[in-house]
């Protein structure tokens, strides 16, 4: 009996929850019962919360797709050789008073440039003459060398050239080249425009 009553009074406070809510009898869903109205005995079960939304997944034997970041898998070396620049070395002066640079590469291009940085011409070092000059580079050891190696007496129609390598520039009269600095200038294709 007793469990009755409990059931009686649960159904109870359960349709006053539901009349208090503004459910009105007549299904309008708006404003209170009408007097004698009995509220409808069908109770709406709680919302459940959103489900989340589920990630797609790739089709069978594709494999997922990831997005770059920006770091190459272990192992992975650069794809192209490398275009930084190697050496520049200028020459002036002479008995025309020109001046060219030549610029190479680590890849072992280079490019002659005259008057104004015109370009007079350009190729690329075989393989083992890059290997010459990355030794007579190496060797020179630019961080040891004179900033300034000057003729004395000067030759004045002799060549002045200029050395750029690894954050290094050094100069020096073609008379008071030192050796090291000769075998990189063996090493170059040369300074003349054809």
């Amino acid at each position: 009996m007793r469990a009755m009553r409990a059931a009686g009074a649960a159904a109870a406070v359960l349709l006053a929850a539901v009349s208090l809510a503004g459910c009105g009898g007549d299904g309008s869903g708006g404003g209170p019962a009408p007097a004698g109205a009995t509220a409808p005995a069908t109770v709406t079960p709680p919302t459940a919360p959103p489900a989340a939304t589920p990630t797609p997944t790739p089709p069978t034997g594709t494999p997922p797709v990831t997005a770059p970041t920006g770091t190459p898998p272990t192992g992975a070396g650069p794809t192209a050789p490398s275009t930084e620049r190697l050496l520049r070395v200028t020459r002036s002066g002479g008995f025309a008073g020109r001046t060219r640079t030549l610029l190479v590469n680590g890849d072992g291009s280079w490019t002659l440039l005259g008057d104004q940085d015109k370009e007079l011409r350009g190729g690329r070092l075989d393989p083992s003459k890059l290997e010459d000059l990355r030794t007579a580079l190496r060797t020179a050891d630019f961080a040891h060398l004179p900033r300034r190696t000057t003729a004395r007496p000067p030759v004045y129609d002799g060549f002045t050239y200029s050395f750029a390598h690894d954050g290094f520039e050094v100069a020096a009269d073609q008379t008071a080249l030192p050796p090291a600095l000769s075998r990189v200038l063996e090493a170059l294709p040369g300074f003349d425009s054809a």
